[in-house]
């Protein structure tokens, strides 16, 4: 039976509208999202399916495009659908962290982190440049590397702080194996990169590794 022929009373979108997206499922929600299942099955069954298949909303929303189409309806129109609000989703993020002082809305940095780094199959280093207020200047992935391991060089983000005029930095990488827990050598990195900034009058506000949905402090831990 498709979504046309429940009752108003049970169609997502309606039940969206008259209580709020946060009375939804996960597969309603995405349900609304694909708009349509496919042959024997609603957008919802469809949805179920998904959220079956990758374990979770977050091992949906970071699936590649071949694995993606691993399921039955599902192609590259309906994965850049997911794509695309996963990107509105951090350029929200992104709005509220240049409006306001990053330090009292950790929260949402990591929010923010997860949607940026969370899903990627390797490790990527990204730096976010904030102002004297502590406001977000801007979000670069500086460098990229295999599942183990990313070469980061101080002198490559000394001159991208310069060029940014930031005041302090937060620094961030992925961790794909899984744990978030930060690594001797990502220790040894931090302290490297705090005091070649720290050369500049620039300094390092947290570093944050990414395992998936979990997100590890330095700062938190009194690593800084």
């Amino acid at each position: 039976m498709g979504i046309n022929d429940w009752s108003e009373q049970e169609r997502p979108r309606e039940r969206l509208v008259r209580d709020g997206a946060q009375a939804l499922s996960n597969s309603e929600l995405l349900a609304l999202l694909l708009r349509v299942g496919v042959r024997g099955k609603s957008a919802v069954e469809l949805g179920r399916d998904m959220l079956h298949h990758f374990g979770s909303l977050h091992g949906l929303f970071g699936a590649s495009l071949s694995d993606f189409s691993e399921v039955h309806g599902l192609g590259m129109a309906k994965y850049a659908q997911m794509q695309a609000v996963m990107e509105l989703a951090r350029r929200a993020i992104a709005e509220q962290l240049q409006a306001g002082d990053l330090l009292s809305s950790p929260e949402a940095v990591k929010r923010y982190l997860r949607i940026k780094l969370g899903g990627r199959p390797y490790e990527a280093f990204t730096v976010l440049f904030v102002d004297v207020k502590n406001r977000l200047i801007a979000d670069k992935e500086l460098f990229r590397g295999t599942l183990t391991h990313a070469s980061v060089h101080p002198r490559e983000v000394v001159k991208e702080a310069l060029a940014c005029n930031a005041a302090n930095v937060l620094l961030a990488h992925n961790h794909p194996s899984g744990s978030p827990d930060p690594s001797e050598a990502d220790v040894r990195l931090t302290r490297t990169l705090s005091q070649a900034l720290a050369l500049v009058d620039v300094r390092v506000l947290d570093h944050f590794v990414v395992a998936g949905p979990q997100v590890y402090s330095f700062a938190e831990h009194g690593q800084l």
